[in-house]
């Protein structure tokens, strides 16, 4: 699914670093990436040297030969360098296949190459694609309608929002439902924990955190919502469904969003990979089916996109009328002008100044972008077995799209400039931290929220930067306003813009996540830019009290020595030091059991329910109690004949235990539930 970025939530995912040379494998090894293998067009292709179309000067030509000489020299080495086992790279134009193509191993051990014919890859939520091309169908014909109450398609209660207007299919398929992230039994490798997708969507409905249709916030769960709804209103299961109305028409016979895999299928399916020092992974079950289960080989993919190229038809076959196409491809939801919108399902990934619309897909080991380039007729699509090192798949999609689009669709790249007394300024009011849209709130995972806060920086010469954003060398991008809140990275086209209200940032997003994702002030009592300094002062403070403790004792013990305190002095005294073992206690078991379950999704399962609510239950206890010790014991210190050290450490100790106690109140710590 696609990731997000900051945060395991977005989990996470600004990891750039560029494609280098390859390495040397040794003459007695298989070499790491083997010779590429080539698919036939689909039908029948332009004599190889023909353009698919007339291109400027200087251009080059969108042809199978140079096309083939290009990818040849860039993926072989980028997968061996970023350690990355596979590839699949696929090119339409003009109605045709302009070449397919495998790279490296769908298999490692056996040293099986990639087919783009018959590999199949996971796509992740490119699946998403899929579903909202079956909605459109039900929305053709009348079944669905995109501005009703979705309640009036399913058969449970969707959480309703005070003052707030019902979720509409609309909605849904733009991503502003306003549901907070859900990632419960989002990907696991083990078939049992599979469900069936009505229960798997109505067992816990995400909480509404912002009005419907207010702002952008990519989910899982809706997209997942409205699979069922195919379901609901086709009287067809959803796999059932898509066989018949999308995968059987345009003969898309490598394809299906059926988990575990069909047997005839079974055998195709490329094997999934951390990197390539790695074993083989397990074939990941997604239980929001509709949001990321679909398995497919490069060349039928080739096929949905002639389609949607085509507005709708391929070889004669129609799913989609050419106004429904058009209004999928272009009903455009402006949120942050001039940045990349939210289209019906698709999203802008606009480059050169041409319009085009796109999608990307994640789940742990596949990582995968689809690019439709609508008024040229291309599209591209590239695909991924492995994260390699350091996220180096999201590198290779990231260069193979900017470097495709500047060899054979060049353009003009923003340009404009403000002056240097008004950048001063905007800058100025730019400056603070921010959260993303894309988040829990209501749930102990809210707690990531602390840690994945975004920073925006004035660079103090009319720039800013945004530190957790990189550019493909991983060196942050700097910013240049090129209009009132508009801003451009240096060296590169993205833009970043801001929305304001009486002088005040409201949210603001870069042309990478606009389209799904925006970010927020945080308010004064969450930001992290004054918490995490205090919180990882008094977690010292209280690590400090804690050892000192033992320390003390051994050495009043090897000299004999009896303890300086007595009565209810040493009572509060030795609570105190019980207080900060425990509070240090919880914090760790909440550290370790939430550092696990995001090392490993399949751990997202449930496996760590009766832990969790172990934790709540002495979060409840534990926290509110160390404050009133605390409280307690500087009373003591306070009344008695202490010296000021001891005196102000209380006061620490205090500050501490409350800073603790507030953190775990604004992040829900403390709460009870197992549904996030």
């Amino acid at each position: 699914m696609r990731q997000s970025p900051f945060i395991a939530l977005l989990a996470l995912t600004l990891l750039y670093a560029a494609p280098a040379a390859a390495r040397q494998d040794a003459p007695d090894e298989p070499p790491l990436v083997p010779e590429p293998t080539e698919e036939e067009p689909l039908v029948p292709a332009e004599p190889e040297g023909t353009p698919a179309e007339i291109p400027a000067p200087g251009v080059h030509s969108l042809t199978q030969a140079d096309l083939a000489a290009w990818l040849d020299g860039f993926i072989p080495y980028a997968l061996a360098d970023g350690g990355v086992a596979g590839a699949v790279v696929v090119v339409v134009a003009d109605g045709d296949v302009v070449l397919a193509k495998g790279y490296g191993y769908s298999d490692l051990e056996s040293h099986a190459p990639v087919d783009p014919a018959h590999t199949l890859f996971r796509p992740g939520s490119i699946s998403k694609l899929f579903t909202w091309t079956a909605v459109m169908q039900l929305v053709e014909q009348g079944k669905i309608d995109l501005d009703a109450d979705v309640s009036e398609y399913i058969d449970f209660d969707l959480p309703e929002r005070d003052g707030d207007r019902p979720i509409t299919m609309r909605d849904v398929m733009t991503h502003t439902t306003g549901f907070e992230e859900r990632l419960k039994k989002l990907i696991t490798p083990d078939p049992e924990n599979a469900e069936p997708l009505g229960e798997s969507i109505a067992s816990w409905v995400p909480r509404r955190i912002f009005p419907a249709g207010s702002t952008p916030a990519y989910s899982n769960y809706a997209t997942g919502l409205a699979g069922y709804i195919v379901e609901r209103v086709s009287g067809q299961s959803f796999d059932d469904y898509l066989d018949e109305h999308i995968f059987a028409p345009l003969g898309m016979h490598e394809s299906t969003f059926r988990q575990p895999l069909p047997e005839q299928l079974a055998g195709q399916m490329s094997k999934g990979y951390a990197d390539t020092s790695g074993e083989a992974q397990p074939f990941e079950i997604v239980n929001p089916a509709p949001a990321g289960s679909l398995s497919s080989s490069g060349t039928d993919m080739a096929k949905f996109m002639l389609a949607h190229l085509n507005g709708g038809e391929l070889n004669g076959v129609r799913i989609l009328e050419p106004a429904t196409a058009r209004t999928m491809h272009e009903t455009m939801l402006t949120m942050l002008p001039p940045l990349n919108r939210m289209a019906l399902g698709f999203y802008e990934t606009d480059v050169n100044g041409r319009d085009v619309i796109a999608h990307g897909g994640d789940t742990q080991w596949f990582h995968s972008y689809l690019h439709l380039f609508l008024d040229e007729g291309v599209g591209l699509y590239v695909a991924t077995n492995s994260a390699g090192k350091q996220g180096a798949a999201h590198s290779i999609r990231t260069a193979l799209f900017e470097q495709f689009a500047d060899r054979y669709l060049p353009g003009p790249e923003p340009s404009g400039e403000v002056d240097p007394k008004t950048a001063a300024e905007h800058a100025a009011l730019m400056a603070g931290t921010y959260t993303n849209s894309r988040r829990a709130e209501t749930t102990f995972l809210a707690s990531l929220n602390l840690f994945g806060q975004a920073k925006v920086v004035d660079n103090g010469d009319g720039t800013i930067t945004v530190p957790a954003v990189t550019d493909l060398s991983g060196a942050p991008k700097v910013w240049r306003e090129i209009s009132p809140y508009v801003w451009v990275e240096e060296g590169g086209d993205e833009r970043l813009a801001a929305v304001l209200k009486d002088g005040v940032v409201q949210r603001f997003s870069m042309d990478t996540f606009s389209p799904f994702m925006v970010f927020e002030p945080v308010p004064w009592w969450k930001s992290s830019a004054w918490l995490l300094p205090l919180l990882n002062a008094s977690l010292a403070a209280l690590v400090l009290t804690a050892l000192l403790w033992p320390v003390k004792a051994v050495v009043r013990r090897r000299y004999a020595q009896p303890p300086l305190l007595s009565g209810m002095d040493l009572r509060a005294y030795r609570w105190g030091k019980i207080a900060s073992w425990a509070v240090l206690a919880v914090l760790t078991g909440w550290a370790l059991v939430v550092t696990a379950m995001f090392s490993d999704l399949s751990l997202l399962a449930g496996v760590f329910d009766p832990l969790i609510l172990l934790l709540q239950v002495l979060s409840i206890v534990v926290f509110p109690v160390g404050v009133a010790i605390a409280l307690w014991h500087a009373a003591n210190v306070w009344r008695g004949q202490r010296r000021w050290p001891a005196k102000v450490w209380s006061i620490v100790l205090v500050v501490a235990f409350t800073t603790v106690l507030w953190v775990a109140l604004a992040f829900d710590l403390i709460g009870f539930g197992t549904d996030y």
